[in-house]
């Protein structure tokens, strides 16, 4: 049982240190300056990466508690960003960002796959495991 809650918690630093290095990729490779809502989802994804690797080694499984309250509120601003940029109606109530539009698109992989998709799908990735170990934490207690 403990093996198994190891690898969950070596998954959610995995997708957390991926998510990290690909909005570091964007920025700083690709050159793409971050608006205001995706400054919020990489406050609330790269905690993940630190507190992910810490108690992967400590094998502190209650750390699931924190990756997952911190993914479901990255989660929801991510959706909320995204439905910003391909709902009209939202577009037109959509606050006003800094220096870049929140509504704004950079990447728009196949006609959906947004920046913000990509980072709500590390949070529901990161989500649905930290439930997981949450729940085989209760079930073994």
């Amino acid at each position: 049982m403990e093996k198994r809650l190891e690898n969950m918690l070596l998954a959610v630093w995995t997708v957390s240190l991926v998510a990290t290095a690909g909005s570091l990729y964007f920025s700083e490779v690709r050159g793409y300056i971050p608006c205001e809502m995706c400054w919020y989802q990489r406050i609330l994804m790269y905690p993940i990466v630190v507190i992910g690797a810490v108690a992967y080694f400590r094998k502190d499984f209650r750390a699931a508690a924190y990756t997952l309250a911190l993914s479901v509120i990255g989660g929801m601003i991510s959706l909320y960003h995204y439905g910003i940029q391909k709902l009209p109606a939202l577009q037109d109530s959509a606050p006003s960002c800094g220096q870049v539009s929140c509504t704004g698109a950079y990447i728009n992989w196949f006609g959906f796959v947004t920046i913000p998709f990509l980072a709500l799908i590390a949070f529901i990735i990161i989500a649905v495991i930290s439930f997981l170990m949450l729940k085989r934490q209760k079930e073994t207690n």
